[in-house]
């Protein structure tokens, strides 16, 4: 008979200690958690879920994001949102935004120094859900969100920015009424004529979205996201400009039948700027990045 190995002894032991891990994760989620049908559609902070809610149904939502950190002095971005959501037909989401922003700029390298609040703009929201997670294997959604700002998101400069935030949202529940996971494809492309010089410039960002979360009690769910984005010179994803990776954890509570609120935190662990040195990319994005959404139906 062949010697068994140090690495063969090793791996059984291994494979039975993270089993063990498993079982003993699924054993604290409360047993009571099995009660509630899991709804994506606000689950997440950063990331989207495949469901669009029911026929008829109305909800009035509101945001709050905050972009904080660049290499260097201070920066503090937020923008506040209130929407309106309606279901008009089986599957399709329709929602129209407006937006408040706020910059808190100082001694930022390569940015104008910006202390202003002032109407941030205007956008509507469309998603349609092609395949449902109750009959289908896997829930998704495709969406498309165009906007109109005032400043350039990173700058804070006043402008007059167009584009569009394209979305396809696909979710599964490895385990049935407690767990859920979601990833996202998202294509966003922009264009900025600026105030002050009337110059035009163009950038897109492309990226990946991964949210899970679990259903700890009922109507209670805690998780984490990570986003994986690139950005672009270039409608088109021309010229590369940078890249980061944001992870962070996620909370949702269900208030009531017809209310509900979320908070998710994001930073920054790795990335890189194209025309920078560094292990971060504060150039293209921030640091940390915080979002407090909620909703009511009626």
């Amino acid at each position: 008979m062949a010697p068994v190995t140090a690495s063969k002894r090793f791996v059984a032991p291994t494979k039975r200690a993270a089993k063990s891990c498993l079982m003993l994760a699924l054993a604290i989620i409360p047993t009571a958690a099995h009660t509630g049908t899991i709804d994506t559609e606000h689950l997440f902070g950063f990331t989207i879920g495949s469901d669009v809610g029911d026929v008829g149904e109305r909800e009035i939502e509101g945001s709050v994001t905050g972009r904080f950190a660049k290499q260097s002095g201070t920066y503090n971005a937020a923008s506040g949102t209130l929407s309106a959501e309606f279901v008009p037909i089986a599957n399709l989401r329709t929602e129209i935004t407006g937006a408040v922003m706020s910059y808190d700029i100082a001694g930022v390298s390569g940015l104008a120094d910006q202390h202003y609040v002032a109407l941030g703009g205007v956008s509507g929201d469309i998603r349609y859900r092609l395949l449902d997670r109750s009959t289908a294997p896997f829930g998704l959604a495709v969406g498309a969100e165009p906007h109109w700002g005032r400043a350039d998101d990173v700058t804070g400069q006043p402008a007059n920015q167009y584009g569009v935030d394209f979305v396809a949202a696909v979710d599964w529940e490895p385990i049935r009424d407690r767990v859920v996971a979601a990833v996202n494809l998202v294509y966003q492309p922009e264009t900025t004529r600026f105030n002050w010089s009337g110059a035009w410039s163009q950038e897109s960002t492309a990226g990946v979205a991964i949210g899970v979360m679990a259903q700890i009690q009922p109507g209670i769910f805690a998780g984490g996201e990570a986003r994986y984005l690139r950005r672009y010179d270039g409608l088109g994803l021309d010229a590369f400009a940078g890249q980061g990776l944001f992870i962070g954890p996620t909370v949702y509570a269900k208030l009531s039948e017809r209310a509900w609120i979320a908070l998710a935190w994001s930073a920054q662990v790795a990335g890189q700027a194209s025309m920078s040195t560094g292990s971060l990319d504060l150039v293209n994005f921030e640091r940390r990045q915080a979002r407090l959404l909620f909703g009511v139906n009626f």
